[in-house]
């Protein structure tokens, strides 16, 4: 028999309580003794019962999937590129230094959650760390960076609709499409039933991206590469010496690609037993790591320098319609995803402590359907009105993705582990902290340093006129319609 007791330390903070409704308070101080996670009853969500949606319902093995399909996204069709621009091996290097600050952090999201059971999302682990400044700093930082993602994922559909049908329609009308597409299936209202969705999501990505690997070993030559007589010999490095600009961009694209760290939070929310967290963790890194580095190196091997960003157009344009098309289920679900953890933060922002939020009261279904609506309006209007909204999605995930992936988890650990290890420190406690101090460097520096290359970046773009207008019905594909 296991009892449960909220930490006193959160009792303590009754100013933020009191807002959040006399339901809520009683949440926190409810003690559970079972041998099992109780699904009818949540400090996050309160009681459910069965006429009302079932938030707790995601399983460890759905949790992959989530999990998963939050990192594995167009971010790894950069990875090729990056290669290119740091040189393999320090590439490689960077990209498994990364995978391992990454996982530390994700780890200790999970174990934060376990201690902290009322925390739902990164705004109220910034409460419990920083209070109500804390609090509101990474609310707006968490559904900014999130918006911003799910209007890049409305353009990386845009970009599979030009592909597939060769620029068939005006891009701000595809733009739109993928807009409505999003709002649908992000009205589903709980990760449980999205968590199927995931996996075609998950799989259709996987077997895009690993078709373009098979293909660009057996082709003559890359498709930017250009056509000669002699036989095409790739010109990859194993080493580079980019400017630190460059090099500096292509980190922050690392940095990107497992910066699903946010995320996590309001998934392990929704699992059935938050404490098979870690295995679903555990699967999730080793697969997306696996998967990084199968793509970045293959690709990279066979193409050199004439990789193509996103990496899909690498192998043609009929491999490149083949590859979007696999791809277009993941890239669907990636925006769903993106589009409904923030609508899903907004929705419980404003009914938590209510009844509203476990019924299907006329008040539930109108705050729900009007946190996605608004969430995917917000998103297809930056991702359209925007001339360089490549370069603001760079900055936005430079400075908010590492903010949110590295530093406060950093800062999570030292909160519910120094006092305790203090007071009896060990070999492993200092070799811990030493970590954990050297997180919070190389995260801040990565996020200065990442946020001034993309600044650069953008006066660079400005300079040279390499933007859209505002709705743009330009090819956003690169595909050149046949004749």
């Amino acid at each position: 028999m296991t009892t449960e007791y909220v930490n006193e330390k959160e009792m303590s903070k009754t100013d933020d309580n009191i807002e959040l409704g006399d339901q809520y308070r009683e949440n926190q101080v409810r003690v559970v003794e079972s041998n099992v996670e109780d699904t009818n009853y949540d400090a996050v969500f309160g009681e459910m019962n069965e006429d009302g949606p079932k938030y707790r319902n995601v399983g460890w093995i759905g949790t992959v999937a989530l999990m998963m399909k939050s990192m594995i996204g167009l971010g790894v069709l950069s990875i090729p590129s990056v290669l290119d621009t740091l040189g393999m091996i320090p590439g490689i290097i960077c990209l498994l230094v990364i995978a391992a600050m990454t996982s530390w952090s994700n780890y200790v999201v999970g174990t934060f959650k376990l201690n902290h059971r009322d925390c739902y999302g990164i705004d109220d682990a910034g409460r419990i760390l920083f209070g109500k400044i804390g609090r509101e700093f990474f609310a707006v930082a968490y559904v900014l960076y999130q918006t911003f993602c799910a209007g890049s994922g409305m353009l990386s559909i845009s970009i599979s609709f030009n592909a597939l049908s060769e620029h068939g329609a005006c891009t701000a009308v595809f733009v739109a499409v993928a807009a409505i597409i999003a709002f649908s299936v992000s009205s589903i209202r709980t990760l449980g039933k999205i968590s199927f969705l995931a996996w075609i999501g998950l799989v259709s990505i996987l077997v895009a991206i690993f078709t373009l690997t098979v293909s660009v070993g057996v082709q003559d030559r890359p498709a930017a590469a250009p056509i000669t007589a002699e036989p095409f010999e790739s010109d990859f490095k194993l080493f580079n010496k980019p400017t630190f600009v460059n090099a500096i961009s292509a980190i922050s694209s690392l940095v990107f690609s497992y910066a699903g760290t946010p995320s996590f939070f309001p998934i392990i929310a929704e699992m059935k037993d938050p404490r098979r967290y870690t295995r679903s963790l555990i699967v999730c890194q080793t697969g997306v790591t696996i998967t990084y580095l199968t793509i970045g190196i293959v690709v990279y091997y066979f193409c050199g320098s004439f990789v193509s960003s996103p990496a899909l157009g690498s192998a043609g344009p009929l491999l490149k319609k083949v590859c979007y098309g696999i791809a277009l289920p993941g890239l669907i679900m990636s925006t769903t995803l993106l589009t409904h953890l923030p609508a899903k933060y907004l929705f419980l922002r404003f009914l938590r402590g209510s009844k509203h939020l476990t019924s299907n009261s006329a008040v539930h279904w109108g705050t729900w359907i009007g946190c996605v609506a608004g969430c995917a309006l917000f998103s297809y209007i930056i991702s359209s009105a925007i001339p360089i909204f490549g370069g603001l999605v760079s900055l936005i995930g430079a400075l908010l993705g590492t903010l949110m992936s590295m530093q406060p988890m950093a800062c999570m650990w030292f909160y519910d582990s120094w006092a305790k290890g203090k007071a009896n420190p060990t070999n492993k406690f200092r070799l811990l902290v030493g970590w954990n101090i050297s997180i919070i460097v190389v995260g801040t520096f990565l996020m200065i340093a990442g946020t001034y290359g993309s600044i650069v970046g953008i006066a660079d773009s400005f300079k040279a006129g390499d933007h859209t207008g505002v709705w743009s019905c330009a090819d956003n594909s690169g595909t050149v319609k046949s004749t």
